[in-house]
């Protein structure tokens, strides 16, 4: 778990530190420095006109611009998304799986509900989403958290079940407790742990997903730099030049990999029954 949390603690250090950590801007280019190599140098135009020598750590792409900058830029998008997909499907599942598991009325609608929406590849709900609208952050994230809402909304139902039925709810209704204090003050507080750990995995979840939208050419717009933009532009050349594809997926593997590994660390630390096992 301390490798996953140290790897992602590099990942959002990067994002933030972007502007510094890039050498130039992911969105300038030069015809004459196409398709380098890692390490090789060659000649980048500036905003302002100027023509400046440049060594691409990681290469250049076939517009002649700099892999390194772009791989950056794109931590900064990736896990944006991740965070927002995470916390927009945890905030709806919340309120959809609370309403499910204590108001017995409501269970059935909204549990068949969210098995139709269960039914749909969410890869597919993605793209139909993304290919309605006009291709943006918030567009992508509503995309992806849509099919992950029925997840945690199934998580926190199965939860309310088991927590509703404890003395102290009882003792809570038997005072006349308000039904949103009892929902939202007495049973999510014990969700919390459980939903920790789906929150990661929704994080990493997205990021691929993300990946997939921008790699299949539905996702963000190609002049903002993703993971999947950048290797969409470089799998035609993949055989002679590899590192465009190379160097994004690895920093992808690398962060959805890490994410995983805390959520794991964090339900064996979380979860009595396994704490109990270590």
């Amino acid at each position: 778990m301390r490798i996953g949390a140290a790897v992602i603690a590099a990942m959002v250090l990067v994002a933030i530190a972007a502007p510094w950590l890039g050498t130039v801007d992911p969105s300038l280019f030069d015809a004459g420095s196409r398709d380098l190599l890692p390490g090789k140098t060659g000649d980048i135009t500036t905003l302002e006109g100027e023509t400046l020598q440049h060594t691409f750590i990681m290469g250049s792409d076939s517009f002649g611009r700099d892999i390194y900058s772009r791989v950056i830029y794109g931590t900064r998008v990736s896990l944006i998304v991740g965070i927002a997909t995470a916390l927009l499907a945890l905030a709806i599942g919340i309120v959809c799986g609370l309403s499910a598991g204590y108001l017995r009325w409501l269970d059935g609608i909204l549990m068949r509900f969210m098995d139709g929406i269960m039914a749909i590849p969410a890869i597919l709900i993605a793209i139909a989403l993304v290919a309605l609208w006009r291709g943006s952050i918030v567009t992508v994230v509503i995309a992806i958290a849509i099919p992950e809402i029925p997840r945690v909304t199934r998580l926190v139902r199965s939860l309310v079940l088991t927590i509703r039925e404890e003395p102290y709810v009882e003792a809570a209704i038997a005072l006349g407790t308000p039904t949103w204090k009892i929902m939202f003050g007495h049973i999510l507080p014990n969700c919390v742990a459980p939903l920790i750990v789906q929150g990661t995995f929704t994080c990493a979840f997205a990021i691929l997903v993300e990946a997939v939208l921008s790699f299949l050419g539905v996702g963000l717009p190609p002049d903002i730099p993703t993971w999947g933009n950048i290797m969409a532009e470089g799998r035609a050349q993949f055989v002679s030049f590899p590192h465009n594809v190379f160097f994004p997926g690895i920093f992808l593997a690398v962060t959805v990999l890490a994410i995983n590994i805390l959520g794991d660390g964090l339900r064996d630390t979380l979860d009595p029954k396994m704490a109990k096992r270590v």
